[in-house]
């Protein structure tokens, strides 16, 4: 598996988020994370960045332990984030904001990333010079992955991609992250529920009260391989 979770335990403020967490997803593989508020997905999202302290268990990525590794050395695996607040700079435009990874990780290709994600979503072309702070949520949304994108070469995680966005424009970050099979990118996608993913999964983790309940898998042909 390309990153694994072993047994990840996390704890903030003395309360218990993370219990015991496993959780495996493979290369090129497109998985949810599937749980109610407070479940603890963002905390999980917020482990493999390194962005959470864990208090117990392990982090993998193709075989080796970055438990321990910092969030910025993370990033120089090919990892892209997009949160589910966005946090994007409001006085920044739409381009400057998808090119912030690149200003800090010298081993981002700005300009190639960016071309990648406009031949993407033409649509962010058309509002590149705008500021973040004029967008709506979900235009806001398609910038935040967009972001994720340039820096996410290897592992993309979404938390809540599809949450306060209109129909159409979830509809549209659906067919994006579509068309990303074949890139050899593995995606974790953190939502309540599965209404707007549920064709684009291979499997789904279910995760209550920061554990994983169950693991379910959604496309057939995965089935019929693991028969």
């Amino acid at each position: 598996m390309t990153l694994k979770l072993e047994n990840v335990e996390v704890t903030i403020q003395a309360a218990p988020i993370l219990r015991g967490v496993s959780l495996e997803v493979a290369a090129g593989e497109r998985m949810g994370l599937v749980g109610r508020n407070g479940a603890g997905k963002t905390t999980v999202m917020r482990t493999i960045t390194g962005l959470a302290t864990l208090a117990g268990g392990k982090v993998f990525w193709q075989g080796e332990d970055i438990s321990v590794m910092e969030p910025r050395d993370r990033a120089q695996l090919g990892f892209g984030y997009m949160p589910e607040d966005r946090r994007l700079i409001p006085d920044l435009t739409v381009e400057e904001n998808m090119l912030l990874p690149s200003w800090v990780n010298d081993a981002i290709d700005g300009p190639k990333g960016l071309a990648f994600v406009y031949d993407l979503m033409p649509e962010l072309t058309q509002m590149s010079a705008r500021k973040a702070l004029l967008l709506s949520g979900g235009q806001q949304k398609m910038v935040a992955l967009g972001r994720a994108l340039i820096a996410g070469k290897q592992l993309l995680l979404l938390d809540e991609p599809f949450e306060g966005v209109a129909p159409a424009l979830a509809m549209r970050i659906s067919d994006v992250i579509t068309s990303l099979k074949g890139e050899g990118l593995s995606v974790l996608i953190a939502q309540s529920e599965l209404s707007h993913s549920v064709d684009l999964l291979q499997r789904e983790s279910v995760i209550e009260r920061g554990e994983i309940i169950k693991v379910n898998v959604i496309d057939p042909s995965l089935k019929e391989q693991q028969a």
